[in-house]
């Protein structure tokens, strides 16, 4: 009989609370609505317990941002957070290299080449000392991916820093996530720095503070997940659903509803082992993680666990990269506005 070594297969994922699973005593959490932010700091005293590096953590969940309101308030909470974190590094008065990671011929990687199309720059006018009072001396640039440069990004970015000689770098990176509920609607931030390609792993030589001597702050989305997560949620979707029909059964109100409008999503899954291993046989027996290893060990040797991006992804990489890009702009010059 063949042996399923589950252990050998882990989720892809670039945000740091999948990798938590949403679970710690040090995390600070914020809600409204729709809306939220997770804080995490990992320091050289709880790093070992995190296996992460040692910086400030922050998450930004919202709902779909192609609505307009949604938009607007998840700019607002951006800008909160960045000038939060910008002023315990003393950011917004120094100068500032903002660099888009990706390809930007690829839509799914496109986020960082999109975010620096929108970013207001203004060092070419202080070399010429023509900048009102409440604008800071931004740069920006957008770099390729190696396997067209042939050139290591962290070593293309370390060059620009030892030219420009600019104090702070923010880099925009598209991530993966391990969950369909989090793509293109989650926001990282971190000063820890970037591994770029990471969570699809693609891993490149680090970004960070250590490797290039000056402040960090990586922003990503996630925009991918493998299909293997696919098929592992409409999993669990599957036993939210079988749990919805059976605990609604002999809910009068529930026939009166159109099946394709009845929402099950929010429901928990309430089916015994019994029932689960009746319904599913023996893959009603595993739990939601090994069901996933499960699902990555069948579709990795056949090459067949592609990464997947929703549809309209374009439209929505265009409304990110506006959204990060205004975030950054007015989290840097005081002045600004979306007219000038």
């Amino acid at each position: 009989m063949h042996t399923i070594h589950l252990e050998n297969f882990g989720f892809r994922t670039d945000l740091i609370l999948e990798q938590l699973n949403g679970m710690s005593p040090d995390l600070d959490h914020w809600e409204e609505k729709d809306f939220s932010i997770d804080r995490l700091e990992i320091t050289e005293e709880n790093k070992q317990k995190y296996q992460k590096d040692v910086g400030k953590y922050i998450t930004i969940s919202f709902p779909d941002i192609t609505d307009k309101d949604n938009f607007k308030r998840v700019e607002e909470l951006l800008v909160q957070e960045l000038k939060r974190l910008f002023a315990t590094l003393d950011i917004a008065n120094r100068s500032v290299l903002v660099v888009g990671l990706g390809n930007e011929k690829s839509t799914p990687d496109a986020l960082g080449p999109r975010v620096v199309d929108q970013v207001l720059v203004t060092r070419h006018l202080f070399a010429l000392g023509e900048v009102e009072e409440g604008y800071a001396n931004v740069a920006s640039f957008q770099t390729q991916v190696t396997g067209v440069t042939g050139i290591e990004t962290s070593d293309l970015i370390q060059g620009l820093i030892q030219t420009t000689k600019v104090d702070a770098l923010i880099v925009i990176d598209a991530l993966a996530s391990s969950s369909l509920e989090r793509v293109n609607k989650t926001i990282q931030i971190t000063d820890s720095g970037i591994h770029p390609g990471s969570g699809v792993g693609n891993n490149r030589k680090e970004i960070s503070k250590k490797t290039l001597g000056i402040p960090v702050i990586a922003i990503g989305v996630p925009t991918i997940v493998d299909a293997a997560t696919i098929v592992s949620d409409t999993f669990q979707y599957m036993l939210k659903q079988f749990s919805y029909k059976i605990d609604n059964m002999n809910n009068p109100v529930l026939k009166l509803v159109d099946q394709k409008n009845q929402d099950y999503s929010a429901h928990p899954i309430t089916l015994t082992k019994e029932t689960k291993k009746e319904i599913l046989g023996i893959l009603g027996n595993l739990s939601e993680e090994e069901f996933h290893r499960l699902i990555y060990e069948v579709l990795s040797p056949i090459q067949s666990n592609l990464m997947v991006t929703p549809k309209e992804v374009d439209f929505v990489i265009e409304k990110l990269g506006l959204l990060i890009g205004n975030g950054i702009n007015k989290s840097l010059h005081k002045h600004f506005n979306p007219t000038n």
